[in-house]
């Protein structure tokens, strides 16, 4: 069998927009993979396949589960066929990311000091003031250009007409970029002549755009300031992306006992004795950071760091207390606030969420389950999410008690059937729903968003879920620049 009897069979379901292929015809962007899957056999193709998954085991490329009984690291799964974006959908996307974070960064800073959005009746103040992660310890902060968040990884997903809607912003330790990079690497080795020829947008240079914008955080006027790179240690899930970032960019790999604070300076222990630390790049969460403000009990952080972080002598990335702006239930404002701070209409739609704080919405939630995803504010992951169109009626009653229990801690929102790309599955190519995050950097120049970010692909057959942790996987994501002439 060849690669052009897998595209004559792969299969499009109806109502579910899938980006390769309109019914009959294989849309423009994907024919250069088209041409060249076709002419491959398809021994030659589960070679390349078994080919990235060798490279993915030698590399180290994992991932945790910490609720998997069968070991604590899995290598994450990776699918050979690109998902491809066009440069008009890429600039839509990038204008309304950078749209969004510009009125995100607005609010933060807006929040943890006068307070006018809430003073304006824009957002309602006891929702802020129910925020578990609004961090009144550090009010009045004021950090380097006003930048709260320096690094985004803004969540999309696809619906059944093909637009682009905002599921979630990840602003304060997200994670994923190096599988983002390393899934471009594998893609070089098994297609190697194919991203030239394909017009492919370089991703590469993300590292070297966040290691400037961290340099250029320092607080002291110095050539060379000490950047480091916190990690909670090896057993987080993330440690791989922590070892390779901090490997990428030439800084040193800390955890919090590598570190010590002295006259509200922090300091980094070597074997020449103590240098003072400008810039953390932090991957421990708000409240490990600091015993003697937060958590007592957390061996993770850095005694003081606060006391430092407050007087201005160094800076902390993402700045502390973002996970009020990524707040499900803070999530449904940010509509209002691009129209509050930035007086824009957003480029990028939110998609629609009920607050189980109202009654009216609650009641149509629950009138509605089964068209329904019930999330809980403050979890991500996949975790803590009810899917109304699977679940049993006993999941369903179950949930409606602990929405009323405490409704600020869920939202709903409509099941939106996530566009599908091709999969090499089973020897076959078979369509699986993703979503998609693109990465920005802000920066005192601005923001960057590296052209594409990390597919997520929801490997089992008609799941909505593309979380690692719910047996997700991830493709490499071309955006590409297609000739002006066609159509």
């Amino acid at each position: 069998m060849t690669g052009d009897i897998l595209f004559q069979q792969y299969p499009v379901v109806p109502h579910i927009w899938d980006e390769m292929k309109n019914f009959e015809n294989i849309r423009q962007q994907y024919n250069t993979i088209y041409d060249a899957v076709s002419k491959l056999k398809l021994d030659d193709l589960l070679q390349k396949d078994k080919l990235a998954s060798e490279l993915f085991m030698s590399q180290g490329i994992t991932f945790t589960v910490y609720s998997d009984n069968e070991g604590i690291e899995r290598i994450f799964p990776f699918d050979i066929i690109p998902r491809i974006i066009t440069s008009v959908e890429w600039s839509h996307i990038e204008s309304g990311i950078k749209q969004r974070l510009k009125a995100l960064n607005l609010f933060l800073k807006d929040i943890y000091n006068e307070q006018q959005i809430i003073k304006d009746n824009i957002i309602p103040a006891a929702l802020i003031a129910t925020c578990p992660h609004f961090t009144r310890e550090i009010f009045g902060i004021q950090v380097p250009y006003d930048i709260y968040v320096h690094i985004a990884g803004i969540d999309l997903i696809r619906g059944d007409n093909g637009t682009f809607y905002i599921l979630e912003d990840n602003l304060r330790t997200p994670s994923g970029v190096s599988y983002m990079l390393e899934n471009r690497e594998v893609t070089k080795r098994i297609f190697p002549d194919l991203l030239a020829h394909s017009n492919v947008r370089m991703i590469t240079n993300y590292p070297l755009i966040l290691h400037d914008n961290l340099m250029a955080l320092s607080p002291r006027q110095n050539e060379n300031p000490v950047v480091v790179l916190l990690t909670p240690g090896v057993f987080n899930s993330a440690y791989f992306e922590h070892t390779f970032l901090a490997r990428q960019m030439g800084i040193p790999l800390v955890e919090g006992r590598d570190l010590v604070v002295d006259n509200q300076k922090v300091y980094m222990k070597t074997t020449s004795g103590l240098k003072q630390v400008d810039v953390i790049y932090r991957r421990v969460d708000d409240e490990f950071l600091d015993p003697l403000v937060f958590r007592p009990d957390s061996a993770l952080g850095v005694p003081g760091l606060i006391s430092a972080y407050r007087k201005g002598n160094v800076a902390i990335v993402n700045a502390l207390g973002n996970g009020v702006a990524d707040d499900k239930a803070v999530y449904a404002y940010v509509p209002d606030m691009i129209k509050y701070y930035l007086n824009e209409e957003p480029i990028l739609s939110n998609v629609p969420t009920y607050q189980m704080k109202n009654e009216e919405e609650r009641e149509h939630v629950f009138a509605n389950m089964e068209r329904m995803v019930i999330k809980e504010t403050n979890q991500s992951g996949g975790y803590g999410m009810v899917m109304g169109n699977s679940a049993s009626q006993e999941v369903m009653e179950k949930a409606k008690v602990a929405i009323l229990a405490n409704p600020r801690n869920f939202i709903a929102q409509p099941i939106i059937q996530l566009s599908t790309v091709p999969c090499l599955l089973d020897g076959k190519l078979q369509p699986r729903h993703v979503d998609l995050r693109p990465y920005a950097l802000c920066g005192p120049n601005g923001i960057e968003i590296v052209p594409g970010g990390l597919t997520r692909v929801a490997l089992r057959e008609g799941s909505l879920v593309v979380n690692s942790s719910q047996g997700g996987g991830s493709k490499d994501t071309w955006v590409i620049d297609m000739p002006e002439n066609r159509p």
